[in-house]
Order: C-alpha cells, then structure tokens, then sequence
C-alpha cells in the first residue's frame, strides 16, 4: 500500500534544511507521497529511511531509456492521468516498423531518417527503427540489422519470438542499448538472460493485463527492471481498454507489476488511412510507443502534429522571443504588422505574411505565450503593451511612416492605441488567411 505524506514525514530527517527544493521536510513527504518529486532530492536521508520508503520513492511509471547519444529515447516516469492535472513529460515515440524479408526495407531507412519537420519553430521526428524478423535465421537477422543500423541513428527495437536471432542481432547491435521485443511465458527467461547480458530494455508480452503483469513480476524477480508492456490485444477498443487499465492502475492504485511504459502496433492488415487513426488514438491513450509500418510524410506528419499538441506543456505555451521580425526584405515603406508571441499565432501570421510576397516587419508582444483573444481577455495585449513593444522595438527609426496593422478580433483596441501610441491603427483581418489580400490591398491603395 502507498505511503501517506505523514508516513513518509515520519522517516525523514525533519531538519527543514530546503536542500531538497522544498521549504519544510512535510512539503517534501506530500510531494514525495503525489510522486512529484523523488527520494533522491534528500541528501540527508538515511539509508535506513531511504529502505523503508522503497516505493514512495519510485516513480508510479518506471523510466525506461532506448538508445544512446543525441537519439535515446526516454518513455515512462509520467505522473496523471491528464495533462491539465500537472504535464506529461515524455512524448509517445513513434516508430517505423521495417521486415527483414522485404527488400526495400534497407532503402526505407534513408526515407526514415527523412521524416524531420519544424512546426511551431519546434522540430519533430520519428523516434525509432522497429526491425521484425521473419526468417527464423540467425545469421540472416543479425546482418539485416547491422546493415541497417549502419544506415540510420535511430534507436532501435529488435523484433523477434527468437531467442537465437536476438542473440546473434544483439551482438552486432547490443552496444545502441535497443528494446528488445518480446518476453512471453514461452521464452521468458531466456529473453531475461539477453536483457541482462546486453543492459537493455525488455518488452513484455502477456495474454491481457493481468498476464502481463504476473510476466513483469517475475522478470523483476530476476533482475530485469527496464520493461515496456504489451497486452497483446485482439481490437482497437481492447488496446484502448488495456492502455487506461494500465496507466489508471500505475497511478491511482500504485500497482508496481504494472507500473511501467507500454507499447502498441497498428494492424498491418487494415487500409493506411486505418492505421494512421490508430496511431492517433495511441497516441492519445497512453501508449509510450507506437509501431506502425507507415513511413509516407502525409501520414507521419499529422501523427507527429497530434503528439506535439498533446505533449505540448498548457501551463507553458509554446512561445517567441517577443521582438521585432523581418519577413523578407522589407524597407523603410514596408508594412508592420503586431500580434501576439503566442508560437502559433506567430507562425500562421509569419506564413501568410510570406505567402502575399510582400515584405514586412512583424512586431511580436509578450503576453506570455498566449493567443491573441486570450491575451486580450486576459489584459495582457492592450493600447499599453503594443506601445511599449513599439517603443522598445526601435521599429520607428527602421519606417518613413507610422502606421500599424493589428488583428481584426481586436479592433476594440484601435482608438486607445491611437491615443497611447501616435500611430495610425489599421484594422487587419480577423482570421490569418485574409492577411495575403489584405496587404495587396494596402499595397495597392499606397502605390
């Protein structure tokens, strides 16, 4: 059973030091009892004490690392349910499933390592290389994935029922630290053995969650604790199931045996727009990995657009440095356009403004990474702020003219910001898409 903060009070050293980042020894034990924090902050605690507390030091979601370097991947150590509650802090990773026997699959990893995008002035990428084995043969898997681990840095998820054929690919790729995939009741310890040999992750593949948490009990018990879950489900619906029983049990009830990241595959066998929405819901509930042997941009970008808005922190918006912007060339009679440094806000504007072909200059004001309506609501866009950002921007000494253009949901806002400014306000489009036209038109009227 969990421990209570008052539990957890009574074995620390009650010397309220705040060496730990919290001002008192109670505020620790009821961070420590939420899971917010770890045991290990305490540089006081005894080892006695540190004993006792066992598990009201781990975290509900056991971190598991894959890879190395600049490409590791860290999945687990999450603490809610729901965004809102707190943050989720490690993004499902997303992987490219390859076969061994399929001879493209070698020239599908460059295109792999292809799938990079910025959005939002963030850069987003697939995260691993699922390498499936298929022949039953040793020798013929292991050079599949040293071929293709020469070609990519991904990290990697060796695929395979074989305990022989993870043997021999382990020893061409053991030193990347992948997941191996999968411990079942059948082959249980001797995937246990690798895992332990080669310091890698083990996945754990059980007939539903009650099976799969007997599973990971028992590898615990022989001294594997990196684990990644699968389920094995028979639908959709089941994995959904199983994915909430999971991340519901780790946190609400402290179940340890399932207490760590889980893992998912879309079904190969359904249409591509299929697989992409099981991605998606994947994504969502609560998979740490999702397998899918999509690889084609139009399907990838808009599942790694669905985990940047997710795992995307809402008590930190996504935000620019709030200053002044050129877009193109622009010159002293070119237009200024002001909006908010809400990230998003700043790059569909940004786009738009590039795609009239008329250059400009975009004066970004802080409103702490809000959208422009929130800003205003919130009285952080307002007559004062836009004037100051004006005025500290230097914009002004870069114009032959003083006229600004400002968003059309905010028009409210256009004869205060007369009076506070001395500038002339222009009323823009509300929506990002009219900026094109509405530039043109401005240019148009000025020529």
């Amino acid at each position: 059973m969990a421990l209570t903060g008052l539990d957890i009070y009574k074995l620390l050293p009650k010397t309220n030091c705040g060496d730990c980042g919290s001002p008192t020894c109670l505020a620790f034990a009821m961070k420590l009892a939420s899971k917010q924090t770890s045991l290990d902050e305490c540089p006081h605690v005894s080892d006695e004490a540190r004993a006792k507390l066992g598990s009201a030091a781990q975290p509900p979601i056991r971190l598991v690392t894959i890879g190395t370097g600049d490409r590791k991947v860290e999945l687990g150590n999450e603490t809610v349910l729901f965004r809102h509650e707190e943050t989720f802090y490690h993004q499902t990773a997303l992987a490219i499933r390859l076969k061994e026997d399929d001879p493209e699959s070698e020239s599908r990893v460059e295109d792999i390592n292809k799938l990079r995008f910025v959005r939002v002035g963030e850069d987003i990428s697939v995260d691993l290389v699922a390498l499936t084995e298929e022949s039953g043969d040793p020798e013929k898997y292991s050079a599949f994935v040293e071929r293709c681990r020469a070609n990519t840095n991904l990290a990697l998820i060796l695929v395979s029922g074989s305990p022989d054929c993870l043997k021999a690919a382990l020893e061409k790729a053991g030193d990347t630290r992948p997941l191996i995939y999968a411990a079942t009741a059948g082959n249980l310890e001797e995937m246990a053995g690798l895992a332990r040999q080669y310091s890698c992750p083990l996945a754990v593949r059980g007939k539903g969650p009650e099976e799969t948490a007997r599973l990971a009990d028992r590898i615990k018990e022989i001294g594997v604790e990196d684990l990644v879950l699968d389920t094995s489900p028979a639908s959709l619906r089941d994995e959904l199931t199983d994915q909430v029983i999971i991340r519901r049990q780790a946190l609400k009830r402290h179940f340890r045996p399932l207490g760590y990241p889980t893992i998912a595959f879309t079904d190969p066998n359904t249409d591509k727009f299929s697989r992409a929405l099981e991605a998606s819901v994947f994504i969502a509930k609560y998979a740490a990995i999702v397998v899918t042997d999509l690889s084609e941009p139009e399907y990838i970008l808009p599942l790694l657009t669905t985990r940047q808005n997710i795992y995307t922190d809402p008590q930190k918006p996504i935000q620019m440095e709030p200053k002044l912007y050129e877009v193109g060339n622009p010159d002293r009679s070119s237009p200024l356009l002001v909006t908010t440094n809400f990230s998003l806000t700043y790059f569909t504007v940004e786009g738009e403004v590039e795609a009239s072909r008329i250059p400009a200059y975009l004066l970004i004001v802080d409103t702490e990474g809000t959208s422009v309506l929130t800003a205003w609501a919130a009285d952080k866009f307002n007559a004062e702020t836009i004037t100051r950002a004006l005025d500290e921007s230097g914009v002004v000494e870069k114009l032959d003219h003083k006229n600004l253009v400002l968003p059309g949901y905010v028009a409210v806002l256009s004869g205060k910001l007369e009076d506070e400014s001395g500038w002339k306000v222009l009323v823009g489009p509300k929506e990002a898409s009219g900026i094109p036209k509405f530039l043109k038109a401005m240019k148009k009227r000025s020529a």
